[in-house]
């Protein structure tokens, strides 16, 4: 006959604890399948989710532009390039977060922003010859495009885009 499994009774002084059975784990879901249509429920939240910080952004950088459009002149133009910077960046905050949360592929936008930014770094600061800070700028862009694809690739699991 074979013995039968009792559970033990600690002894006094004995100082290992009883064996105890861990009770059954509910069962998981698996997360979904990504796929390369993203879906709204999965968009990244901002850190100040329920302000839509960025969507005013946008809308005062557009009212900026159409009061610069408007009044003209040299104050006009001050409005215009006031608005076109803000809605850049509010843009570019919205793409960096959905590239790297893994929502959207924004590796172009992003790429194409450094080369800009090194463009007018080196050609408006710097002032070395357009043609030189073009290069650079080209030099940038296709090392940024492919770092960028690359992390949104670790990040999607092997996707290079999602719409």
């Amino acid at each position: 006959m074979g013995r039968r499994s009792r559970k033990r009774t600690l002894a006094p002084g004995d100082p290992r604890p009883a064996p105890t059975e861990a009770p059954p784990a509910p069962p998981r879901r698996p997360p979904p399948a990504l796929s390369r249509r993203a879906r709204l429920d999965e968009a990244p939240k901002a850190p100040w989710s329920p302000f839509p910080l960025v969507e005013l952004c946008i809308l005062v950088g557009l009212a900026l532009m159409v009061t610069g459009f408007v009044s003209g002149g040299n104050r006009g133009g001050l409005f215009v390039v006031c608005g076109v910077g803000l809605v850049g960046v509010a843009s570019l905050e919205l793409a960096i977060r959905e590239h790297f949360a893994g929502y959207r592929s924004h590796s172009s936008l992003l790429a194409l922003a450094a080369a800009i930014a090194t463009m007018a770094i080196l050609g408006i600061g710097v002032g070395i010859a357009r043609v030189a800070a073009i290069g650079a700028g080209a030099v940038v862009f296709a090392g940024a495009f492919l770092a960028l694809r690359a992390a949104f690739r670790r990040r999607t699991g092997g996707m290079s885009f999602r719409a």
